[in-house]
């Protein structure tokens, strides 16, 4: 809302038609949250001037935000364990790109979390963290592989990606494009995001259920988490599924004669 108003507080509400609307949805369409923020704000500010006796027609009905890439393609691409084994191999312990690499993998945060969580918010060797997108509490135990991580460095005395001049937090854009370099450097094509889809994919590989995984990563509702869990029992399913088409499975190991069987001959 904020950045709307900086932009068009002083325009009447008699001018904010739906053309004006599908107009500011379309020039946030590179940043496709953005434009879904921007379309959500607009049609709650009109329900209430509507309410209000304030306007007599909401502009945004009927006007829906668009689908990008990602979401035509089934999201953003999930790291391969190849992708994971090369980037950890350009950036050993010891490196700040391994430091951001290892947040977004063994915690699942989103980028606005990872870029602030550090020692403040560790109790007992575990995270806790209210989530920036949805409010939500997660509670997330240091895996010992990112446990000898931090512990290698370097990390900011107020958050475990720090930036390299003063050892403060860095803002989620500049945590975002840093990691676009480490990753390209490393050969790989995807982003934070789908390693965070790694790091959900893995959970529920291992098991996890709807109720963990929305622990872990801040979700509600079931939605998401569902769509881990089904992938992976589908994947369970599919292997004990394929032993029952194998033929070792169904066939004797001794073959069936070729040559008429005789009957026993009577004995008189």
């Amino acid at each position: 809302m904020l950045l709307v108003l900086k932009t068009a507080a002083r325009e009447p509400f008699s001018r904010v038609d739906r053309k004006a609307i599908i107009a500011g949805r379309d020039r946030r369409a590179a940043t496709p949250s953005q434009a879904k923020n921007f379309l959500s704000t607009m049609r709650g500010l009109f329900v209430w001037a509507v309410d209000s006796n304030l306007v007599a027609a909401d502009p945004t009905q009927g006007i829906k935000n668009k689908k990008s890439k990602h979401a035509k393609s089934g999201g953003f691409p999930v790291w391969t364990d190849d992708e994971i084994f090369a980037f950890e191999r350009r950036w050993p312990r010891g490196t700040r790109e391994r430091v951001m690499f290892e947040v977004f993998l063994y915690t699942g945060l989103r980028r606005g979390d990872a870029a602030v969580v550090g020692w403040q918010h560790v109790r007992n060797g575990v995270i806790s963290l209210q989530t920036e997108k949805a409010g939500i509490w997660v509670h997330i135990p240091i895996l010992p592989e990112l446990k000898a991580t931090l512990e290698a460095g370097p990390s900011g005395d107020l958050a475990f990606i720090a930036t390299a001049s003063n050892g403060n937090p860095m803002t989620k854009e500049s945590l975002g494009n840093l990691f676009a370099d480490a990753y390209r450097a490393a050969g790989v094509g995807k982003s934070a995001h789908g390693l965070r889809k790694a790091a959900a994919t893995n959970a529920a590989n291992h098991g996890a259920t709807v109720a963990e995984l929305e622990a872990i990563f801040g979700w509600q509702g079931g939605q998401m988490a569902s769509l881990y869990t089904r992938s992976a029992n589908r994947r369970a399913l599919s292997a004990s599924a394929m032993t029952k088409l194998s033929r070792t499975e169904t066939e004797t190991s001794i073959p069936a004669p070729h040559d008429k069987v005789r009957a026993p001959e009577r004995k008189t």
